[in-house]
């Protein structure tokens, strides 16, 4: 994930300055409607990208998962948050 989300637009976001007027409020926006989008954008073509690796280049599909280990080691493992039905190993609530 930090491939795909961390190390893009998204970082520039986070490196500015924090607003001393609304930090924390979330009645305000913090990001803008391009932000989102830039950050949106980048994040879908880079997972887009993995996929088809993992899929025709197992090789090198590998070899991104072990350098993007690096900078998750640290990171929490990821928690399921929604149980889809139809996809194979899902209770069938």
């Amino acid at each position: 994930m930090a491939l795909a989300f961390r190390n893009g637009p998204i970082e520039d976001v986070h490196a500015g300055k924090v607003c001393p007027t609304y930090d924390g409020d979330p009645e305000y926006s913090h990001i803008t409607q391009e932000e989102m989008r830039l950050i949106m954008k980048a994040a879908v073509d880079h997972l887009y990208t993995y996929l088809l690796l993992k899929e025709n280049d197992t090789a090198a599909y590998d070899a991104l998962l072990s350098f993007g280990e690096k900078y998750t080691r640290a990171w929490d493992e990821p928690v399921l948050t929604k149980v889809i039905k139809g996809i194979s190993g899902s209770s069938s609530k």
